[in-house]
């Protein structure tokens, strides 16, 4: 509502605003003011590209150009952020023009919007409706709106955007502007006060595996990214940002309160750079900053085959005729394959072991090489694509290479499907499953997919779940050297190559524990102090602080806002919100940080609630993850239960898939769990690979092979 009430009086300020639906080219004002925003924000992006050429070919490299690596805008990606900044560019400076010149002709939206480059999509798809295939880019799912749900798009908004001018700047920005009444805390006095904890004994969940933390990673990589923005138009470049904490255009800073232990060694501040965003769309009810999701919306395997045409071609064995995935020719993992290497150098990986030089992996998400966990899924699923090709192949000896890759494609989609419905989200949501999920009833093409905004913070309670180490298991399930502290594993693809391949950290995710959220155990300190710090000459981020930074640099509305979007009660004093929590001395901090319940930051308020029965997150994300992923489901053409997505009979082969069916079919280990998800502690529980069902692909054979 304050968003809202702060844009309606901008915008009636503003007697020049006119949104027409004419395509007619503008003022000679407004095409002069893009033209020169275009040249200031092309040099921008460009000189940011050739930084972190440059940076990353020096011998020491910083955190921030490291990270950079991973959270780089390519592509149409990278050209819808383009567009989106010259966009807020010019806006912002005919505004400013206008305040100072009453002669200034009212402003044609449209006009601005054609000639920003917004006037036209990203690109266009030729939408083959009786394909039986999803696009690539998630375009044509919806045959009345084809681009719903499709990557390089807006972030869905649930709620209104609540910026300090009600524009595009965060809360927190400027210095004594106050929110609701209350000034707003630093994100890292907020994540030292609330998320800190010392000592890591008693912490892991008796109930959950660590595959359970790590497929909930799995998941939020297959369906949002919001890769970071340039700098724009400012003066001033991503060095000096990092360097001086300059608090200007797309940057951010997260500032460090006085006395913190961070200060000795990182100085004033840690760098943050705000996320990339889209032009606004027609009709203009709202031009506040809306942030991309570079992803498709749906649960499509993208992780692996990519969003874009370029990357998921590249990803492609195209000099073989069998619609396999490329695979890495330089090394494998005892006859088994790993992901094919990254071959642009330098590759930020190199620098975690100058030694072994083991690149980053190339994979349908460019975030692969993050963790060592993570990198372990994706070759995981590689394999499973091409191991379906090949007895997909055996049933079908006439399909040519296209029909074996998209065939696969949408088996290894269906199974990400099935392993996230049937297994992972009734032990996320206990108990309110069926509340916010109810059975599947078919598509239905009114249900809006998208991603909400709110939802790549709801998604983010996996950050509490993870534990300080990571063991690796031998045949016996039993410890293969020391566990490895979490920090050290960032960007660590030679551990992988050079030090014993997947299985040992495969069978690390099966027979360990995820850590268990608690009120006063939120974040391990590797990941509130050491995040990307793969060596000891760099000094970590703070993923609780960057977190609560990121909310507000999306416009995210407070706590209760979100409580009474659905449907809870909003506590409005220390006995009301100490109720909600169970705990009033968490009650307390929020307030003595806060001032009030309605301000504190979507992420923290989440999980700081007690947990539903039988789940793992509380009552307010339980709704808001349960809501997203009813629409996941029912607004997906493609949902592999929706009929005439697959036949009755390959459906029933489908329901037979499982986790520990995967690891059998592509790794060296054979004795399994039965329940994957749930904490296993060996041999109980574990069988030999022979006692699990195998996916059976005879309904798939064509007639006449």
């Amino acid at each position: 509502m304050l968003a809202l009430v702060c844009l309606a009086t901008l915008l009636a300020s503003l007697p020049w605003f006119q949104a027409t639906s004419a395509q007619t080219p503008g003022p000679a004002s407004i095409s002069e003011t893009v033209s020169q925003v275009k040249v200031q924000v092309n040099k921008a992006f460009l000189d940011s590209r050739n930084r972190l050429k440059t940076a990353l070919h020096s011998e020491a490299p910083s955190l921030r150009q490291l990270t950079e690596y991973l959270k780089h805008a390519r592509g149409p990606t990278r050209t819808a952020i383009r567009h989106g900044q010259v966009w807020e560019d010019s806006f912002k400076r005919l505004t400013q023009r206008a305040k100072t010149n009453a002669t200034v002709p009212r402003l044609d939206l449209t006009a601005l919007s054609w000639k920003a480059g917004c006037g036209a999509p990203v690109r266009v798809v030729a939408c083959d409706q009786d394909s039986p295939y999803r696009t690539i880019t998630g375009d044509c799912n919806n045959r009345g709106n084809p681009a719903l749900g499709a990557a390089d798009r807006a972030l869905a908004r649930w709620l209104p955007a609540e910026y300090e001018d009600g524009l595009s700047l965060p809360f927190g920005w400027t210095p004594g502007k106050t929110r609701n009444g209350h000034p707003v805390p630093l994100a890292r006095e907020v994540s030292n006060r609330v998320a800190a904890y010392l000592s890591e004994e008693g912490v892991l969940d008796r109930g959950r595996s660590l595959l359970f933390m790590q497929w909930g990673q799995i998941v939020d990589h297959d369906l949002d990214f919001a890769p970071d923005t340039e700098l724009g138009s400012s003066e001033y470049s991503k060095a000096q940002c990092e360097e001086h904490c300059i608090q200007e255009g797309n940057c951010f800073p997260i500032m460090l309160p006085p006395n913190d232990p961070k200060t000795r060694k990182q100085g004033k501040c840690m760098p943050f750079f705000r996320a990339g965003f889209v032009c606004p769309t027609q009709p203009y009810q709202s031009m506040a900053r809306e942030q991309i999701n570079a992803l498709t919306s749906f649960l499509d395997a993208s992780l692996v085959y990519g969003a874009e045409p370029g990357l998921a071609n590249r990803l492609r064995n195209l000099s073989s005729p069998l619609g396999l995935l490329a695979v890495n020719q330089e090394v494998s993992d005892r006859g088994l394959a790993y992901l094919p290497f990254d071959n642009k150098k330098p590759s930020p990986c190199e620098f975690i072991n100058t030694t072994a030089r083991v690149p980053c992996f190339l994979t349908g998400d460019s975030r692969a090489s993050e963790q060592i966990l993570l990198a372990t899924s994706h070759t995981l699923l590689l394999r499973e694509h091409n191991r379906l090709v090949r007895e997909l192949r055996m049933h079908n000896p006439l399909w040519d290479g296209e029909r074996l890759y998209q065939e696969a494609r949408k088996i290894l989609g269906a199974f990400v499907q099935i392993i996230t419905f049937r297994d992972y989200l009734p032990i996320l949501l206990g108990d309110e499953m069926q509340k916010w999920i109810p059975p599947y009833c078919g598509y239905n093409p009114s249900e809006d997919p998208r991603i909400a905004n709110v939802f790549t913070f709801a998604f983010r309670f996996g950050h509490v779940e993870i534990p300080s180490t990571v063991s690796r298991l031998d045949e016996n399930y039993q410890p293969w050297g020391p566990a490895l502290p979490l920090h050290t594993l960032f960007f660590n693809t030679w551990r992988i190559v050079k030090d014993g391949g997947i299985d040992p950290l495969v069978r690390g995710l099966l027979a360990t524990k995820s850590k268990m959220m608690t009120q006063t155990k939120m974040m391990t300190g590797e990941l509130r102090n050491k995040l990307f710090q793969p060596t000891h000459r760099i000094h970590g981020f703070d993923l609780a602080a960057i977190n609560i930074q990121r909310g507000r640099d999306h416009g995210m509305p407070g706590y209760n806002s979100w409580r009474r979007f659905c449907g809870l009660s909003q506590p409005q004093t220390l006995e009301e919100l100490g109720a909600v929590l169970k705990n009033k001395i968490l009650a307390k901090k929020l307030l003595d940080l806060y001032g009030t319940p309605d301000n504190i930051d979507i992420w923290v308020g989440g999980i700081a609630e007690p947990l539903v029965e039988g789940g793992r997150v509380g009552p307010l994300l339980a709704c808001l993850l349960g809501k997203q992923f009813q629409k996941i489901r029912d607004g997906d053409r493609f949902w592999w239960e929706s009929p005439g997505v697959f036949t009755r009979r390959q459906r029933d082969a489908l329901r037979k898939v499982s986790f520990s069916r995967l690891v059998c079919d592509n790794t060296h280990i054979t004795k399994v769990p039965l329940n994957p998800f749930q904490a296993n502690s060996y041999p109980q529980g574990f069988v030999d690979c022979s006692a699990i069902d195998q996916l059976d692909l005879s309904p798939w054979a064509s007639v006449g092979n």
